[in-house]
C-alpha cells in the first residue's frame, strides 16, 4: 500500500508567543472547566506549546472549574448502567477489531473478568445471533445481545501482607497523579500492563493492593505496550472508569509520545493515514498494514513532527495519535521507512548499527496525556523520559527541554 503523509505546514511562531502559550495555569476556571450545558466527558482544551520540562519532569494538573469546585458532581452508581435486561447494541467504527471480551469491558466499567467470561461462555452474549468466544473480535455494524448484568460482590478488604505493602509502595513511586477518582502512573518499560501467558507481574494484578473499603480495586481505562514507559490511566471508581472510558470512546482525551528514530522523516511535519490488521503466527503477533476493506482491517491516524536530530543518523519525533489501534505508532513509523529504536517487532533496517552507548531497547515514551476530569476540569499528566531513553539523550546530545511542535498539530 501506498504511504499516505500529509504535509502540515503551520505557521511559524516567536519565542515570545511560545512563552505566551506555555502556563497552563494562566488560563481561567472557565476556560478550564466544561463549556455550559456540556457533559464532563466533552473535549479538553487544545494542547499549549511549551518547554515541558521547564514544567518540571513529572508535571500533573488538573485544572477544575468554578462549578465543579461548588457542587461536585453526584456519584451515578454503576448498577444503573449496567442492562437489567436483555438489550442489542450496534458495534461502532471505533470498537472495530475490538475483543468481546474487551468489548464489554469497555462498555461496562466495573464488570468482573470472570462476569463476562461466564456470560460469554454460556452463549449468553451474541453476536449477530451467533456464539461467540471472548477473543473473538467484533467488526463495524455487527449486532450484539447483551444478557442482564450485575457486579459480583465486592472482596473484603483485610490487612495487607508484607508482599503486598511491598506492591503498594511500587505503585506509590509511579504515581504521577492521584486524587479519589483518577491515578496517573508513570509505567515502566518492561512492566506489562495486563498479563498473558507466563505473566506473573502486571499492573492489572498490582491494582488487586489499592482496593477500598468497598472493595472496588482501581480499573484500567486504556493500555500501552509493555516495553513502552509513561502515562497510565487509572479510574479508581467505577463513576470515574465510566467517565474516562466514555472521553477515550469520543476521542476526547490528548496523548502525545516521545520516540527515536533513525534517519530523517520527510516532510518534517505531516499526517499518517492507513488501515491496520492484526497478522498472528504461533510464535508472535504484528499490525499489518491493509487495504479499505480487507478483514479485521481498522482505520489508523497519527501525526508526527520532527523535535531534534543528532546528525543525519539519528531524530526524535513527537507523535499524536489519533486513533488508538494495537502497535499504531510502532507499525506507522515503519510504514514511512523510520522505525523505532529498539523495537523487536517493527525495527528491520538491515546492517543498520546501533550507535554506541545506546540500549537496544524500545525508545517509545507516552509523554503526556490530557483528558477531562469525570468531575469537571481537566487531567494533565507528563512523564518523565525514562533511564534508557534519557542515556540516549545525553549521548546524543538532545535537549529535552525543547519547544515540542506536536503540541498544537490539528485534531480529527
Amino acid at each position: 500500500m501506498s504511504r499516505r503523509i500529509k504535509r502540515m505546514n503551520p505557521k511559524p511562531r516567536s519565542r515570545d508567543e511560545r512563552d505566551d502559550a506555555r502556563p497552563h495555569q494562566a488560563r481561567s476556571a472557565k476556560k478550564a472547566g466544561p463549556r455550559p450545558g456540556g457533559k464532563p466527558g466533552g473535549k479538553p482544551p487544545r494542547f499549549a506549546g511549551e518547554r515541558a520540562e521547564r514544567r518540571g519532569p513529572e508535571r500533573a494538573e488538573r485544572r477544575p472549574s468554578k462549578a465543579a469546585q461548588e457542587r461536585p458532581a453526584p456519584e451515578k452508581p454503576v448498577e444503573a448502567l449496567l442492562p437489567t435486561k436483555v438489550q442489542t447494541v450496534t458495534v461502532t467504527a471505533d470498537e472495530n477489531n475490538m475483543r468481546v471480551d474487551r468489548f464489554l469491558e469497555a462498555r461496562f466499567p466495573g464488570l468482573s473478568f470472570s462476569h463476562i467470561q461466564r456470560v460469554v461462555r454460556k452463549g449468553e452474549l451474541r453476536v449477530d445471533g451467533k456464539r461467540v468466544d471472548s477473543k473473538d473480535r467484533l467488526e463495524e455494524g455487527q449486532s450484539v445481545r447483551i444478557p442482564p448484568l450485575k457486579l459480583d460482590a465486592p472482596k473484603v478488604v483485610g490487612e495487607l501482607s508484607e508482599a503486598a505493602q511491598k506492591t503498594l509502595k511500587a505503585l506509590k513511586e509511579m504515581t504521577i497523579w492521584e486524587d479519589d477518582d483518577v491515578l496517573v502512573l508513570n509505567k515502566p518499560a518492561g512492566l506489562a500492563v495486563q498479563g498473558g501467558s507466563g505473566m506473573t507481574r502486571h499492573i492489572d494484578q498490582m491494582l488487586e493492593v489499592m482496593r477500598d473499603a468497598k472493595g472496588q480495586k482501581p480499573r484500567l481505562v486504556h493500555r500501552i505496550d509493555r516495553e513502552t514507559s509513561g502515562c497510565l490511566l487509572i479510574a479508581k471508581t467505577r463513576f470515574a472508569a465510566s467517565h474516562l472510558t466514555g472521553a477515550f470512546r469520543s476521542r476526547s482525551a490528548r496523548k502525545v509520545y516521545w520516540a527515536l528514530v533513525p534517519g530523517l522523516p520527510k516532510p518534517k511535519q505531516g499526517r499518517i493515514s492507513t488501515f491496520l490488521a492484526k497478522e498472528e503466527s504461533e510464535d508472535d503477533t504484528i499490525m499489518r498494514i491493509a487495504q479499505h476493506g480487507d478483514e479485521g482491517a481498522s482505520h489508523a491516524v497519527t501525526y508526527y513532527a520532527v523535535v531534534e536530530t543528532a546528525g543525519n543518523k539519528l531524530t526524535w519525533v513527537s507523535l499524536k495519535p489519533v486513533t488508538g489501534r494495537t502497535h499504531q505508532l510502532r507499525a506507522h513509523m515503519e510504514h514511512i521507512g523510520h522505525p523505532i529504536v529498539g523495537d523487536p517487532k517493527y525495527f528491520n533496517i538491515e546492517n543498520w548499527q546501533l550507535p554506541g552507548g545506546l540500549q537496544n531497547r524500545l525508545h517509545l515514551l507516552a509523554r503526556r496525556i490530557v483528558i477531562p476530569h469525570p468531575r469537571g476540569g481537566v487531567i494533565d499528566a507528563t512523564a518523565p523520559l525514562p533511564p534508557h531513553m534519557q542515556q540516549s539523550w545525553n549521548l546524543l546530545g538532545l535537549d529535552a527541554s525543547r519547544f515540542d511542535p506536536i503540541e498544537n498539530a490539528p485534531e480529527e
